[in-house]
């Protein structure tokens, strides 16, 4: 464990479930680890986590709690603050926050999540993770059977209708003239009985903050008891552009991602590492925190590695068996083992006698 209250085996940035997870992990390995929290959760809207095995229905923001409680018992560290920038050091990497705190660890780990961009209609963003939903298997069994629109966003969207078919038999899709199907997904689309609504959305409709439907431009109003959206998701990567790394477009076109290796969590510079939603888009709560497992297992790996080779370099300390060797046979010769053979006398001999 380290000495220094401001470094750290592990510097993690983001507390999500990936976040805590790993830093469970890392605690459970005899790790100091530090969990920086910026209080910005992207699930906060929602009024339960599902899917996720024995907390089925919990509330994002108790789950979050427990998380910490278990970091905690793990004697890591978990504080509020938002990191703003990180910079690599001689022994690892030093993490900089707004309020102009600094945590260095020797390695890094960004568990920031992702933005979710909506599409700029008035009352959308209002019904955000109440009437509007945007995941089947998140939300799909608190909607079933209602009417259900899908709010055409992007190349996914023809896609999302036919994922929520299986939850209602009333879906209707709203092209909002961005998406264009084609001749297959047309079939698809009439195969499953989706009804196909052509114009732009103006606004989506409440009353008493709960979604009643929605308006097109031209004038024509739908009712609905809920809406799903296809988000444009934005990896929350500042922390490691300042690292150099860059994000990438998804291959699905969703948004972008920070890319890890195949292993999973190693980013493309060395003693940085990635989990959840922030290098895996579609990553639901229980599979950012799995990730985060993972990861934080191979952080550990990573960091005995690193020992092992110093121990084997006789760099585990100043007094090393190695170190200790070398100094002896420089100063004392064969006389270390309680022999003289009279070389070493003979050796010093001429440098002795020309110093008087």
């Amino acid at each position: 464990m380290s000495m220094d209250p401001s470094r750290y085996d592990v510097v993690i940035v983001g507390g999500g479930a990936a976040g805590l997870s790993a830093a469970t992990t890392l605690g459970r390995s005899l790790r100091s680890v530090l969990v920086i929290d910026s209080g910005t959760p992207r699930n906060a809207p929602a009024a339960g986590i599902h899917g996720y095995l024995s907390r089925d229905g919990v509330s994002p923001g108790e789950l979050l709690s427990i998380g910490r409680s278990e970091v905690l018992s793990y004697r890591g560290m978990v504080i509020d603050g938002e990191a703003v920038s990180a910079r690599r050091t001689p022994d690892g990497f030093e993490v900089i926050l707004g309020d102009a705190r600094r945590f260095s660890g020797r390695r890094l780990l960004v568990t920031t999540g992702l933005t979710d961009g909506l599409p700029p209609i008035d009352g959308l963003r209002e019904q955000w993770g109440k009437g509007v939903v945007h995941c089947p298997y998140c939300h799909g069994w608190e909607i079933r059977g209602k009417r259900i629109g899908v709010l055409g966003t992007g190349p996914l969207s023809v896609h999302q209708a036919l994922l929520f078919r299986q939850w209602s038999r009333d879906i209707t899709l709203f092209l909002n003239d961005t998406v264009e199907p084609i001749d297959e997904e047309w079939d698809k689309l009439a195969a499953r009985s989706v009804t196909v609504v052509d114009g732009a959305v103006a606004s989506v409709n409440a009353v008493d903050d709960v979604l009643t439907g929605l308006t097109l431009r031209q004038g024509s109003s739908f009712d609905l008891q809920a809406l799903a959206v296809g988000t444009r998701m934005e990896a929350r990567s500042t922390l490691l552009e300042s690292l150099g790394l860059s994000t990438q477009v998804h291959p699905s076109g969703a948004g972008r991602f920070i890319e890890t290796d195949a292993m999973g969590g190693a980013t493309a510079v060395q003693g940085v590492y990635a989990a959840g939603n922030v290098s895996n888009l579609m990553a639901q709560v229980i599979t950012a925190a799995a990730e985060g497992v993972m990861t934080g297992a191979r952080i550990n790996a990573d960091l005995i590695e690193e020992e092992t080779r110093w121990a084997v370099e006789g760099r585990s300390g100043p007094f090393s068996a190695a170190s200790e060797a070398t100094v002896s046979r420089s100063i004392q010769g064969l006389r270390r083992h309680g022999l003289d053979d009279g070389q070493t006398a003979t050796e010093m001999a001429p440098a002795a006698t020309g110093e008087r």
